[in-house]
């Protein structure tokens, strides 16, 4: 068997890993940190051009290496495995949740309260935009107040967005550039933005992606990074009675199948998302704890969250052109806060320009061939009105039973149950579902008002967005997995970051609310 020690274990390589070990580093200079990744390390940011090319002219996958043939798992919605998880192709959109989610059981009797207070969290939203590199326009609205600008100027809005923009706001809501970690100026030694409209495979470097900041630990020497290992189970000491404890993580090498792996630490980090993470507390069972570790509360895996979405095709009148950085959009904020004396409802409000039914064609609707000024034609007919396509992220709360399982019918190639994900809803959030959508169609209903619109259609999103949970965080160890910095309450070594320590899923993009949360452990993990 292969031993590695070290002072921090951290398990998982995606961007929380990535910016936990980076702060890590620069709090404790000198610590030891290795980083365990079960897929493998895609540095080959000088092939990301080609592998763009292959993607638009055939289709190809633009990240092939990047998910494990035999860990999957039922339920989730991203399969990526590798160093960097699925931030190497997000689309960089960096939300801030706001105040109301960390007091929704105090200000409208829902779901819980969060163990943090907002300035806490704010300021590590700033530091997360710091870090990442993020621009974007300054919120209108007093409640979305920031205490630092963010680092960048925001990314310009396209022809096609001012026109939105400008439809929109005719309804008297105000709409503004979603924040984006794509540089606007030169940032962190990457290029800037050349809206180049395929964010899932940046062929710049502008839009930030957790191998940047692998690269540069590696480059000096601030860590180690195991990738194509597997970790299995977590070993806690024989002492400490309930309450052990953790002395090792025993792994596999993915490569080399017959070479176990054990790392011996003196704190264990879980990093691995919303789906691992407690997953690897759950196969880490024994004799004396038969439902897993950290889970005397029986809360591991149970209230996995997110958000529920609605999306409309919004036809009007107006000079649009399909492709101008069709990636980038407007939100609004407004719906964010409720009114206490009003029925619940909170969301987002996004708007992207939208090419539905405007591309060029070779043959109409009757099968007739198109062909030179007879597609021109065509084409020009079908684009002298534009599109929108607007999304509401809602706020939705999880039920105990919304749950990860181990499954007993699937298994990856060394035995071990796959994750089964089953997402439940409580009884309030299904109660006010159909007053939510009723809501959000009438605010599709409210833009289409304006410029000639037509409603084209309405989707319900069929799974929730932006998943996490699975070891919420509290401050009872009777209700909850973690403390507000993800040290467990069963073990005082052993900590989780990111998405699995959220109570709720907020009603917009996630992905700034795990890193900023992970930032926030750090100081904790280093005085561990």
């Amino acid at each position: 068997m292969a031993t590695h020690e070290c002072d921090i274990c951290i398990i998982g390589g995606g961007i929380s890993a990535a910016l936990l070990a980076q702060k890590l580093a620069e709090l404790r200079p000198g610590v030891s940190i290795i980083v365990v990744e079960a897929g493998a390390r895609l540095f080959d940011f000088e092939n990301r051009t080609a592998r763009r090319q292959r993607m638009l002219e055939y289709g190809e996958n633009a990240w092939p290496g990047d998910a494990i043939a035999d860990q999957s798992a039922d339920g989730i919605i991203s399969r990526t495995m590798a160093v960097g998880g699925s931030a190497m192709h997000w689309g960089g959109v960096t939300n801030r949740f706001s105040a109301e989610d960390l007091r929704l059981k105090s200000q409208y009797g829902v779901a819980v309260d969060w163990p943090l207070e907002w300035d806490d969290l704010e300021a590590h939203y700033c530091e997360a935009e710091r870090r990442i590199g993020v621009g974007g326009d300054p919120s209108p609205l007093p409640a979305d107040r920031m205490s630092q600008p963010y680092p960048m100027p925001p990314m310009p809005l396209s022809w096609n967005l001012l026109q939105l923009k400008a439809w929109a706001e005719r309804s008297g809501i105000p709409f503004w550039g979603t924040p984006q970690a794509k540089n606007t100026i030169p940032y962190d030694g990457r290029a800037v933005c050349q809206r180049c409209n395929t964010c899932e495979i940046c062929p710049t470097g502008a839009r930030y992606s957790p191998d940047f900041t692998f690269k540069q630990l590696l480059a000096a020497k601030k860590i180690a990074l195991h990738d194509n290992v597997l970790v299995r189970r977590l070993i806690p000491s024989d002492t400490g009675g309930r309450s052990p404890r953790i002395v090792a993580a025993q792994a596999v090498h993915r490569e080399r199948p017959e070479q176990a792996v054990e790392y011996r630490a003196r704190t264990f980090v879980l990093a691995s998302g919303y789906a691992w993470s407690p997953h690897l507390l759950l196969l880490s069972s024994s004799a004396r704890f038969p439902n897993g570790l950290a889970n005397q509360s029986g809360l591991v895996g149970r209230y996995m969250t997110g958000h529920s979405f609605i999306s409309a095709q919004i036809e009007l009148d107006a000079e649009i052109y399909p492709g101008m950085n069709e990636q980038h959009s407007l939100i609004s904020r407004q719906f964010f806060r409720c009114p206490t004396d009003q029925p619940y409802v909170r969301h987002d409000f996004r708007i992207w320009e939208s090419a539905a039914g405007r591309q060029p064609r070779l043959r109409t609707d009757e099968g007739k061939l198109l062909m030179g000024d007879a597609l021109l034609a065509d084409w020009r007919t079908r684009t002298r009105r534009g599109a929108a396509r607007v999304r509401m992220y809602s706020d939705v709360h999880p039920d105990e039973s919304s749950m990860l399982t181990l499954s007993p019918a699937q298994k990856n190639r060394f035995g071990d149950p796959l994750p089964k994900i089953t997402h439940v809803l409580d009884a309030a959030t299904r109660a006010r579902a159909a007053a939510t959508e009723t809501h959000i169609r009438a605010l599709f209903a409210r833009l289409a008002q304006h410029s000639n619109g037509r409603v084209m259609s309405v989707t319900k999103g069929e799974y929730l967005d932006h998943p996490a949970g699975g070891c919420r965080m509290g401050t009872d160890p009777a209700t909850s997995v973690c403390d507000s910095f993800g040290r467990t309450h069963d073990h005082a070594n052993l900590f989780v970051v990111g998405s699995p320590t959220l109570p709720t899923g907020g009603c917009t993009n996630g992905t700034l609310t795990f890193a900023a949360l992970t930032l926030r452990s750090a100081p904790a993990i280093a005085r561990a």
